[in-house]
């Protein structure tokens, strides 16, 4: 199955990609408040690391626009679940992030063919299956 209109299918699955990058990085901003509670304590690395990544992720999403932009953010879901060595709930949160990017990533592949390709311009004969 592919989109009808594969250009605008992928500016809204930019959109959600984007979006699912700056919801993980308020996530990434919960753990400090987790982390301080520990025997540990929050030191001044891990602080650095959690807030090093959250802001990354938020600069993520503004890249989504740019053909690389979908491999960087790829990229950067294995910090994401590696933050889950800092605190042990993120592996479950991060785990979930890491999943619904890979569902992202296969709706994409579904509607335009490629996870990480930008869309081509529709063939006719693509035109005329939609309307059979």
């Amino acid at each position: 199955m592919t989109a009808p209109d594969p250009v605008r299918a992928a500016r809204a699955l930019r959109g959600a990609a984007a979006g699912v990058l700056v919801l993980e990085g308020i996530a990434v901003l919960f753990v400090p408040r987790g982390i301080a509670q520990t025997e540990e304590g929050l030191g001044g690395v891990r602080l650095a690391l959690l807030l090093v990544l959250a802001v990354v992720l938020v600069l993520a999403s503004g890249v989504q626009r740019r053909p690389q932009g979908l491999v960087v953010a790829t990229a950067l879901q294995v910090p994401l679940l590696l933050t889950g060595l800092i605190n042990s709930v993120m592996w479950f949160v991060g785990g979930v992030f890491v999943l619904i990017w890979l569902y992202l990533l296969q709706v994409r592949k579904e509607l335009l063919g490629s996870p990480f390709g930008e869309p081509g311009p529709r063939s006719d004969d693509d035109a005329g299956a939609g309307a059979a």
